[in-house]
């Protein structure tokens, strides 16, 4: 099944136009190699010379698992992109509270994930351990921790910033955070 890139429209003040439409040429990458993956494993999968140590078919089954999560990641990306100062809401706050001890605490230890992020700091639910985390993938498909449900996700990669904010990473999270969409969180949270 061909998946369709979402419209997504500059309505942001965390990032410049220029930036944002830059970032969103880059996800609609996403979904074109997704499409392409999908379609090369569906008519020539080659299963003969599937191997661990390389080729093909393991070239694209890696390709898979990075493209989609990379439409996956983006789109939520997006969608967390304020434009407004807001606060968290009410179920927010209790799982700040419950999990890491008030907001101003999980404000410090998702920013010092971000800051240490190659790729992307997001803060998830994860069922296992009946917990919240906020958690560092530097690869779409590398550290992400099976069946955790994301919350907040932070495009760390300095695709995402860096036209705009140079190397100043701390800026660009605290306009994030400062920015955040919170009542698109609130349907997220369990």
């Amino acid at each position: 099944m061909e998946i369709s890139a979402m419209d997504f429209q500059h309505k942001t003040s965390v990032v410049s136009r220029r930036q944002f439409d830059d970032h969103v040429t880059l996800y609609k990458g996403y979904v074109n190699m997704t499409n392409e993956t999908d379609k090369t494993l569906a008519t020539q999968p080659e299963y003969e010379t599937a191997s661990a140590t390389g080729g093909h078919f393991r070239g694209w089954k890696e390709t898979e698992t990075y493209t989609i999560n990379g439409v996956i990641l983006h789109e939520m990306y997006f969608e967390n992109l304020g434009s407004q100062k807001s606060a968290p809401g009410a179920k927010m706050q209790n799982i700040f509270n419950k999990y890491f001890g008030g907001f101003d605490k999980w404000k410090e230890d998702f920013i010092a994930t971000a800051t240490s992020a190659r790729g992307w700091c997001i803060l998830v639910f994860e069922p296992r351990t009946a917990t919240y985390r906020n958690i560092v993938l530097d690869l779409h498909n590398e550290g992400q921790i099976m069946s955790a449900s994301p919350l907040i996700v932070l495009d760390m990669y300095e695709h995402a910033y860096f036209l705009d904010y140079g190397t100043d990473k701390a800026t660009y999270i605290n306009r994030f955070l400062t920015n955040y969409p919170w009542d698109a969180v609130e349907t997220r949270a369990m």
